[in-house]
């Protein structure tokens, strides 16, 4: 499964860089987000709360920190521009939902194995659980009224 998440994901940068129809509906202009103010919070994280303080250890928590705030760029953008087409929506949707059937299992696995307790896993998974509700609620809301989707300024 991850090989197909990663080889998915490594497709769709390539089709968003490199794919002529794609490329085109890029606005540089609306993307502005300032990747820095996620990437050092998330390093400096990681050094202070880590599992061990190896190299592998502090990757792994960087990680985890980067991934719960990766979404806000996507988030931020569709934001301004308001206009989410039906593919970005789904595409978003689903991130989320992936990230919540996590968490079932984790729980699942708190209950079934002896001494499972990651700490950091949970955290930085619910966190980013968290920053997609906004997003859930008015994805649900929109479909339940057959609506296209507008996201609040």
């Amino acid at each position: 499964m991850k090989l197909i998440f990663l080889g998915s994901s490594f497709s769709i940068v390539w089709y968003i860089r490199h794919h002529k129809i794609v490329r085109r509906s890029y606005d540089k202009d609306q993307d502005t987000f300032r990747h820095i103010f996620l990437v050092l919070p998330c390093l400096l994280l990681a050094l202070v709360m880590n599992e061990k303080f190896t190299f592998q250890e502090v990757l792994w928590a960087f990680s985890l920190y980067l991934e719960a705030v990766a979404i806000l760029p996507q988030l931020v953008l569709l934001q301004r521009t308001r206009n989410i087409d039906n593919l970005t929506g789904q595409y978003v949707f689903l991130l989320g939902a992936y990230r919540a059937l996590y968490i079932l299992n984790w729980i699942y696995r708190y209950f079934t194995e002896p001494h499972y307790v990651h700490w950091i896993t949970w955290i930085s998974g619910l966190v980013q659980t968290l920053l997609y509700a906004d997003f859930f609620y008015y994805y649900f809301h929109s479909w339940k009224n057959n609506e296209k989707l507008h996201l609040p300024a």
